[in-house]
């Protein structure tokens, strides 16, 4: 397994004053007049991107939706796989948005493992500890703001095979379930004590290898 796989940024815009129809059909709250775009060629960096914002910035997740079909099949070359919008007061705070959110996915690094050639050649899956949930993730899973989150995710039988394994390994919740997501991803926001969430990804990450490495093993 290794961990090298890195997300890329593919397009970011500054709205230093949002136009007021705009706002409206966004559903921007009062105060909110700037704003921040992203797309990013895989939709989980932007996710816990976005939350990472949400600590750093006075700014709020307004929207952040994964593209269907995922990033093989864009709408264009900047699509990428994932939209995320950041609603800021001001352009100095949406700027310091965009600061955090490019700062995070620069140094984010996705778990791999390379396939016998007759199977898909490279899987790739994400299982991340976010020592203090921010704003946007906490709502998510339904928790109070710096709650320990661990985001996992894989393609759908070893995410919910892996999370099975996650949740006997550690002291943890489930805060979110997504069985299938329009990447065609299984993914889940569990909760607990730092310690507790790194285990879980641990266990996660050792799960999917599992699979991975013997795909056909069930006993």
């Amino acid at each position: 397994m290794e961990r090298t796989l890195k997300p890329e940024i593919l397009s970011v815009r500054l709205i230093a004053n949002v136009h007021p129809d705009m706002a409206k059909s966004l559903e921007l709250l009062p105060g909110e007049k700037s704003l921040a775009l992203f797309t990013c060629n895989i939709d989980d960096p932007l996710y816990i991107g976005g939350d990472e914002a949400t600590k750093k910035a006075d700014v709020r997740v307004a929207y952040c939706r994964s593209h269907f079909a995922g990033g093989s099949y864009p709408s264009g070359p900047l699509s990428g796989e994932a939209m995320l919008l950041l609603a800021a007061p001001n352009p100095a705070e949406a700027t310091a948005g965009i600061n955090a959110v490019l700062e995070f996915v620069d140094a984010l690094r996705y778990s791999t493992v390379t396939l016998p050639v007759q199977v898909a050649p490279l899987m790739v899956w994400l299982a991340y500890t976010i020592s203090r949930s921010g704003t946007y993730l906490s709502k998510e899973a339904g928790v109070a703001p710096g709650t320990p989150i661990a985001y996992i995710t894989a393609p759908p039988l070893e995410g919910h095979y892996a999370m099975e394994r996650s949740l006997k390994a550690a002291d943890v919740a489930v805060g979110s379930f997504t069985r299938l997501s329009e990447t065609n991803y299984h993914g889940a926001l569990l909760y607990g004590t730092q310690s507790a969430c790194r285990a879980a990804c641990r266990a996660f990450d050792e799960a999917v290898l599992s699979v991975a490495r013997d795909p056909l093993a069930f006993q």
